[in-house]
């Protein structure tokens, strides 16, 4: 499985040094790996929704980054070993570049892979979760952003009410909200249809769920540390306390699937949230090796 349907090879750099993990991550073979990375480069949804350009590029400044962070023997133990999958080829076409993501991800399911994608729009977390849905029917979610994303219309704002209406997710949880840019309407759709917001300095607890997916929208982050996505947020957490729930994500093995979103490079000059999202990505995986 060197390749998926509608992939292409990922375009790692090709002078990782060997003492970085990225120099450990396989793009030949499955064989032996317990995570698949799958990039998602297409921003189609966040120019529907007049957002900021440039998340297209998000999955390559993603793998640039980890190239140049992150030990391949880290002091913090042995991490998962991954294998990337490439990306998916966008369409010009949102509902079909959704469809080649569920097919993608569902072909990864199958092998036994658990899947982490990188974005990209945030509307690409609803293809993305919809294949894992299908084989956990009792899924719910827990997602971290700074906006409710319920809209109706097709765009980057839309993927959690079609999981909510088209696939049945149970009870939404979404930490880092920020009331100023959400609309009213928008929030009492969420309540009414189970949606919990949860308060600033909460404790770090998952929800009671069977299975959960888990979805990171860097814009959840202050833009002094994620400048590079596609809505700023002047008032948003710190990496810090970013890294905690990642990592508790990361332990949890009710958490079936991991996407990091909205990267975009083109607003990320010195590569400063492109080095965040890999540091949460590898946050994840120390989480992940905690599984028993």
């Amino acid at each position: 499985m060197s390749q998926l349907p509608n992939t292409s090879a990922p375009p790692w750099p090709g002078d990782t040094p060997a003492g970085r993990f990225a120099s450990t991550i396989r793009t030949d073979s499955a064989d032996g790996c317990t995570i698949a990375l799958l990039g998602l480069p297409d921003d189609t949804g966040v120019k529907m929704n007049h957002g900021r350009t440039g998340a297209a590029v998000g999955p390559q400044a993603f793998r640039t980054a980890l190239a140049r962070y992150g030990a391949a023997d880290s002091a913090a133990g042995p991490l998962p070993i991954v294998f990337d999958a490439g990306d998916v080829m966008p369409t010009g076409s949102l509902d079909k570049t959704h469809e080649r993501v569920t097919e993608a991800t569902a072909a990864l399911l199958g092998r036994g892979l658990f899947p982490i994608a990188i974005g990209g729009g945030h509307d690409l977390t609803y293809p993305f979760v919809r294949a894992v849905a299908a084989k956990h029917p009792q899924l719910a979610g827990v997602y971290f952003d700074a906006h409710l994303d319920v809209r109706e219309t097709a765009g980057s704002g839309m993927a959690f009410r079609r999981l909510v209406e088209d696939c049945g997710v149970g009870a939404l949880h979404l930490h880092g909200f920020r009331p100023l840019v959400n609309s009213l309407e928008h929030l009492d759709w969420f309540r009414a249809h189970g949606g919990r917001t949860h308060p600033e300095n909460v404790k770090v607890v998952l929800p009671k769920a069977k299975d959960l997916f888990v979805s990171f929208d860097l814009d959840v982050l202050d833009a002094a540390h994620a400048p590079g996505v596609s809505a700023l947020n002047p008032a948003g957490w710190s990496v810090t306390t970013a890294e905690a729930w990642i990592r508790a994500c990361g332990a949890d093995p009710r958490v079936r699937c991991f996407d990091l979103m909205e990267l975009n490079p083109a607003h990320d000059p010195d590569g400063r949230t492109a080095r965040v999202a890999a540091h949460l990505f590898l946050t994840f995986l120390a989480g992940f090796s905690t599984r028993k």
